[in-house]
């Protein structure tokens, strides 16, 4: 028996649904732990073994919430705290240290399917400062909240805190020790810097991308750099792509570096990896130095930096992974 054309339409209008919806399933996730002076050679295996470790667990902890079908807000904020909590990393508990010795944390994150965003600057006792970031975004009328005023606001949503002594490491002090040294030996500031930032795109197509600092070491207190700066530090939007910076944080604010990426897609229809590379590349011509991360909203990932190495990691819902830090 033939089937009649009455069955076949129907039929053709299913599969068609079928296979739209299966294509707007795709989801990925991408993350960086910082960019810099990072080679083999100074690295031992322990430590390198620590740092892949922490990256896989990571990259678990986000990926199994896009998988469950969770939104890409929950996945980000869920790796980032997870990042947050380690002292390997120059944001929550390893961040760096100042010139006086205390710590002061930036954080932010950008919804694509809004364009709303959320940003907090020189908290000293928030635990996750990404939490934070996530509630001026969802909570208030405003994006972005600095100091004293950060902090009140966390009050009143009982955000964990934590006194300065949580977050100071011996790691952290030996690096400012060393900082102040070479400062003394050549007259001039050489900092250290470094950043932990997000990257997701889920089920439903909608993009997010968030970061999360302590800053660069030695630096002056109340000095902010680009990861609360929206457009500079983090972008996202549906249309285009997501981003989270890392680096020298002054050049990426003058270079505007992370909104770049979604306007060289948006007007130049550049892909998300020429954008980044592009980026990377007028931020290296005046000076500056660091990475990006960025995903597209078809879930093709771009990793770009100028410096001898960058945590970073991804995986995709089609099966790839990756996970490095050295050039």
């Amino acid at each position: 028996m033939s089937i009649s054309k009455n069955i076949k339409i129907p039929l053709l209008f299913f599969l068609t649904s079928f296979l739209a919806t299966a294509q707007d399933s795709k989801f990925a996730i991408a993350l960086h732990g910082g960019a810099g002076t990072i080679r083999k050679e100074n690295m031992t295996k322990e430590m390198e073994k620590q740092y892949f470790e922490v990256l896989q667990k990571a990259l678990d902890i986000g990926f199994k919430v896009l998988q469950k079908g969770g939104s890409s807000q929950e996945a980000a904020v869920l790796t980032i705290q997870f990042l947050e909590d380690s002292p390997l990393f120059n944001a929550g508990k390893g961040a760096v240290l100042n010139h006086e010795g205390n710590v002061e944390m930036d954080a932010s994150i950008m919804y694509g399917k809004t364009l709303n965003a959320g940003a907090i600057a020189g908290v000293k006792t928030i635990k996750n400062p990404i939490l934070l970031a996530r509630l001026v975004m969802d909570m208030s009328p405003h994006v972005f909240l600095y100091g004293d005023g950060a902090e009140k606001f966390a009050q009143k949503f009982k955000l964990e805190t934590r006194p300065q002594s949580y977050f100071i490491t011996d790691r952290r002090k030996k690096g400012l020790e060393k900082y102040k040294n070479i400062q003394k030996t050549l007259k001039k500031s050489i900092y250290k810097y470094g950043t932990v930032g997000v990257v997701a795109l889920d089920k439903k197509g909608d993009l997010v991308g968030a970061t999360s600092t302590g800053g660069m070491t030695g630096k002056m207190y109340g000095r902010i750099g680009d990861t609360p700066i929206i457009g500079a530090g983090t972008y996202a939007n549906n249309a285009t792509c997501a981003v989270s910076c890392t680096g020298s944080g002054e050049f990426f604010i003058r270079s505007a570096a992370a909104y770049t990426v979604s306007a060289l897609m948006e007007f130049n229809r550049e892909t998300v990896q020429q954008a980044a590379k592009v980026t990377i590349g007028r931020i290296g011509n005046i000076g500056g130095s660091g990475g990006l991360i960025a995903l597209d909203k078809d879930g093709n990932v771009a990793m770009e930096f100028n410096t001898d190495g960058m945590y970073r990691a991804y995986r995709t819902s089609e099966g790839k992974k990756y996970i490095q830090i050295y050039k």
